[in-house]
C-alpha cells in the first residue's frame, strides 16, 4: 500500500513538511509506504477549463509539478493533502494546484481515503481544513479524520513540534489512515465496490 502526501506550502521543508512527516512516521512504522511530493515555488497555472484532459488524461499546462502528481495519485491508494493557511484558506498556488489535479484525476480517486493537514501560525485553520475535505467529498473518497481537527501550530517547524496536541492529533490521524487502508485491503475479496448509476446532471436554468 502506498499513500502519497502533497506538500502545497512554498516552503519545502517547513511547518506543513513537518506535521506530514509526522503522518508519515506512523505509516512507515505500520509498513505503509508513504511520499511527500512538494509541488515546489515557482508559477502554478489554474485549470483554463478546455477539457483537453478528457482526452489524454493529463494537464495541457506541463511546465509545472501537476502531471507528475497525477501519474502519482492514480497509483496511490490513499492521499493526504498539507497546506498552510493563507487568508483562512490554503494556499493560493496550492488551491489552483488541486483544481487542476482533481479535474485530472476525479475518476480515479473514488473510494481511495483522503485526508488533509493545515498548518497556522494562530488562525483560519478550521476554513481551511473544510476547503480542502471538499476535494475529497466531490470524488467519493473516504474522508479519514483524527482525534481533533488535522491541524498544527507554530510559525517555524521547531514551534509546530512543540504543539504537543497537534503533533499527536499527526499521529493519530496516521493511525486512523492505516486501519482504514488494512481494512480496505482486508474486505476486496468479500465485499463488492458500490455500483455507480449512470450520471445524471441537472442544470437549474432552463
Amino acid at each position: 500500500m502506498r499513500v502519497l502526501m502533497i506538500n502545497g506550502s512554498p516552503h519545502r521543508e517547513g511547518c506543513t513538511y513537518t506535521a506530514l512527516s509526522e503522518v508519515a512516521s506512523v505509516l512507515q512504522k505500520e509498513g505503509i509506504e508513504s511520499e511527500i511530493l512538494w509541488i515546489g515555488k515557482g508559477q502554478t497555472h489554474g485549470c483554463i477549463a478546455c477539457g483537453s484532459c478528457n482526452t489524454t488524461g493529463e494537464c495541457v499546462f506541463t511546465d509545472d509539478m501537476l502531471n507528475e502528481a497525477v501519474a502519482k495519485a492514480k497509483k496511490c491508494d490513499a492521499l493526504v493533502l498539507g497546506s498552510p493557511v493563507h487568508y483562512a484558506s490554503p494556499a493560493g498556488a496550492f488551491s489552483a494546484f488541486l483544481d487542476r489535479l482533481f479535474r485530472v484525476t476525479s475518476s480515479q480517486m473514488a473510494l481511495k481515503p483522503g485526508a488533509c493537514v493545515v498548518s497556522c501560525r494562530r488562525g483560519g485553520a478550521s476554513a481551511t481544513f473544510d476547503q480542502l475535505n471538499k476535494y475529497f467529498t466531490i470524488c467519493q473518497m473516504p474522508v479519514v479524520s483524527s482525534t481533533y481537527w488535522n491541524s498544527v501550530h507554530g510559525n517555524t517547524p521547531e514551534e509546530v513540534k512543540q504543539d504537543l496536541e497537534g503533533m499527536q492529533v499527526m499521529r493519530n490521524l496516521g493511525a486512523n489512515l492505516t486501519w482504514l487502508l488494512k481494512c480496505i485491503e482486508a474486505g476486496k475479496d468479500v465485499v463488492s465496490k458500490p455500483q455507480k448509476e449512470v450520471a445524471v446532471k441537472t442544470n437549474f436554468i432552463r
